[in-house]
């Protein structure tokens, strides 16, 4: 499996991160990589742990399913987070010299699931403020709009907006006080024919990933397929203005009930929860 990038970031793809909050990086992780995480991943359909939390509507042919944490309690996915080409390619889109790890989600839709994912952007989800915490979302199946590819509002990381969080899978309770006083985020799937938005989406193949910022907002629609089960796992990492902040809902990453090394308005540097992961001159 390679732990190097297989190709040079690229200066286009810089900029394009940094102007749209979404980019989409082709073909970094070698065949080893994509079938062991896609094997890890299909694991948790049959034998959920964790956090791993499934849609139960009556009116769904299919289903949804998340996971998140599991490199906490699963070497596989920690491999990952610790070796994988998934954090230099967050550095270096970035611009860091450093990387932690935040945390790992896996998102997948069955065959003819009608829930889409709803509009929103990562940030008020979690208890960091800034910049620098990208997510790195693996497709390990292909993707397509049709079977709930991610569509992004290009540039909507600068907007200086936060929106209410919404879970894909509903928490009873999740939000807390102050995150409760957030606007809805827009249902920007009907201004989709608005010229005042630029809607970013990307075929994808195994191996393709988005890169974006905690603030770019994205959404999915239905898996209209009835054939392709679309899986995707998303690595988040962090570094350079990241800092904490409190909860603003109960999303509690592992290791962070008790906030040793966690100080409002300072990098969150408790290496048991977001161990450091790359290095520039490593």
């Amino acid at each position: 499996m390679n732990r190097k990038i297989l190709n040079p970031i690229t200066e286009d793809e810089i900029n394009t991160y940094h102007k749209d909050g979404a980019v989409c990086i082709r073909q970094q992780f070698d065949q080893e990589w994509l079938s062991r995480m896609l094997e890890v991943c299909e694991n948790r359909i049959t034998a959920p742990s964790g956090s791993a939390r499934r849609t139960q509507k009556n009116n769904d042919p299919g289903q949804v399913i998340t996971g998140s944490f599991m490199a906490h309690d699963n070497s596989v996915y920690m491999d990952f987070a610790k070796n994988s080409p998934a954090r230099e390619i967050a550095a270096r889109l970035m611009g860091l010299d450093e990387v932690r790890f935040f945390y790992d989600q896996m998102f997948i839709k069955e065959p003819g699931t009608q829930t889409p994912t709803a509009w929103h952007h990562d940030l008020p989800f979690w208890p960091f403020a800034g910049n620098h915490i990208a997510s790195v979302w693996l497709a390990l199946t292909p993707v397509t709009v049709e079977n709930s590819g991610l569509v992004y509002v290009g540039g909507s990381h600068k907007w200086d907006k936060i929106y209410l969080p919404v879970p894909a899978v509903p928490i009873p309770n999740f939000v807390l006080d102050e995150a409760s006083e957030f606007e809805d985020c827009p249902m920007f799937h009907k201004e989709f024919d608005n010229p005042d938005y630029r809607f970013l989406s990307w075929d994808m193949q195994p191996g393709d990933c988005i890169v974006h910022h905690p603030l770019a907002v994205h959404g999915a629609g239905a898996n209209a397929s009835l054939e392709q089960r679309r899986v995707a796992l998303s690595t988040r990492f962090f570094g350079g203005d990241a800092t904490w902040y409190g909860p603003r809902t109960t999303f509690t990453p592992p290791h962070t009930e008790i906030e040793e090394g966690l100080v409002r308005g300072k990098l969150p540097a408790n290496d048991k929860a977001f161990p450091v992961v790359w290095k520039k001159y490593n």
